[in-house]
């Protein structure tokens, strides 16, 4: 019972053992920022840097995720109840005309366990819902995903929509996906391009000054 099973729990993707041993964490009145600080984001954080340096990949990074969460379903109602600020707020999905979601789910996880509140769309989203959603939601980051190249211009159009709609300097926008490049990001304006999940979180936390 300790914060370095929850840490070890997650990053070796043990869903049962992270659940478990945030349990006995809690029970033993460890506070859940504690074990969100100390445990959940430095596992996750390390999770990243061993999938950029190759000696972690997909699958592995999906069952730490899991395992991620499985602590964080019982983390999250006391972390509301306790008022506990994240660090962001992230809206994210797969642009319209696009219904691959793996990576954009992933990103979703990483940036979850790097501390960021995630209002996620799907896939398939239009340019409209993207705009409504920053309208209401008010968030830091917008991060669209296209794993096609002719749904890349999806991308093209919902900046457009957040520069019409009057929103568009209220966020930061990332963009990812396979066809994705900085180049491409670039020309179309995005503020930030990961080219993985591992280095999505960290982007994000640095689009708004914040330590990687």
């Amino acid at each position: 019972m300790s914060l370095e099973a929850i840490y070890d729990a997650i990053l070796n993707g043990n869903a049962p053992a992270a659940k478990a041993e945030t349990q006995a964490e809690l029970d033993a009145g460890t506070p859940a920022e504690t074990i969100l600080n100390q445990a959940c984001i430095p596992a996750m954080t390390e999770v990243g840097r061993l999938f950029e340096i190759g000696e972690k990949f997909v699958p592995e990074m999906l069952i730490a995720a899991r395992a991620m969460n499985a602590a964080m379903e019982l983390l999250k109602p006391l972390l509301v109840e306790a008022g506990v600020e994240q660090i962001g707020t992230v809206v994210i999905g797969t642009v319209a005309g696009d219904l691959h979601d793996i990576g954009k789910n992933l990103v979703a996880m990483m940036m979850e366990g790097a501390g960021f509140r995630i209002i996620d769309l799907g896939t398939d989203v239009a340019p409209s819902r993207f705009v409504d959603t920053v309208k209401a939601e008010k968030p830091d980051i917008v991060a669209m995903s296209a794993l096609l190249t002719t749904t890349t211009k999806s991308i093209i159009s919902t900046i457009e929509a957040l520069e019409e709609a009057g929103v568009r300097d209220q966020v930061k926008v990332m963009v990812g996906g396979a066809p994705v490049t900085q180049d491409f990001a670039d020309k179309v304006g995005a503020d930030g391009f990961a080219p993985d999940a591992g280095s999505a979180a960290r982007k994000a936390k640095a689009l708004l000054g914040l330590a990687a």
